[in-house]
């Protein structure tokens, strides 16, 4: 007959599987990991094939149209990438409302926004405090992998983790930071979401400073729509 108290030996049992229970629960966490890792893997690929495709196939359009002689139309940009210039002297009560709804609220705050016919209105009421452009694919990555952050309960956040953008994503297909990149760059079904979800970037002034801020970017200036050559005002300034 053994010694050991049959209360002891419950305890010791009811240790051993709920440690048992751990082990099963790390090794399944393992398991669910692993397999994400691969799907995140496997969407980044699939993304930098799409981004590839497409950009040969514009470049092909582009080719044929000067062989023929003819006209190639650019596609309509559907990103922008606005940056707030000048601070808060002397702005009109239209005008801070609109950087305001932009969610600019300070000078060199960043964000993405989806170009529409109301949008383009506001933007040029605004011209003389921001400048804007359209982003590339690298500029949309650099921006979220150096100086992401996510906005959660009213709470600036840092991206530090897939896991941030998962539990507030999730739902929308949206688990990882490449996934969040593309659905911003093509301005895809959840781009308000997504937007959101991230902070205003703040970025620094830009190296080698301003060339005439009251001025727009087509008379020499600072303000207004650099169309393409935003990207390089935004390195300058990540």
């Amino acid at each position: 007959m053994s010694s050991v108290p049959e209360s002891l030996l419950k305890r010791q049992r009811a240790s051993q599987r709920t440690k048992l229970t751990r082990l099963e629960k790390i090794k399944e966490l393992k398991k669910t990991r692993t397999e994400k890792r691969q799907i995140i893997f496997k969407r980044a690929e699939d993304y930098v094939k799409e981004y590839r495709a497409n950009a040969k196939a514009l470049d092909d359009s582009r080719l044929a149209a000067k062989k023929a002689g003819s006209f190639f139309l650019e596609p309509e940009a559907k990103l922008v990438v606005v940056t707030r210039i000048r601070g808060i002297m002397g702005v009109d009560p239209r005008s801070k409302k609109i950087l305001r709804l932009f969610r600019l609220r300070r000078i060199h705050s960043t964000v993405f926004l989806r170009l529409n016919r109301p949008i383009i209105k506001m933007l040029r009421l605004v011209e003389p405090y921001i400048t804007y452009g359209y982003p590339t694919q690298k500029t949309v990555a650099d921006l979220i992998y150096k100086r992401g952050a996510a906005k959660i309960n009213g709470q600036r956040i840092p991206i530090t983790s897939n896991e941030v953008i998962e539990e507030r994503l999730g739902s929308k297909g949206i688990i990882c930071v490449e996934d969040l990149i593309h659905e911003i760059f093509t301005v895809g079904p959840h781009f308000k979401e997504a937007n959101r979800f991230l902070w205003p970037f703040a970025l620094n002034s830009p190296k080698g400073g301003y060339v005439a801020k009251r001025r727009h970017f087509i008379e020499g200036g600072d303000a207004g729509n650099r169309e393409q050559y935003i990207n390089d005002f935004i390195q300058r300034m990540i």
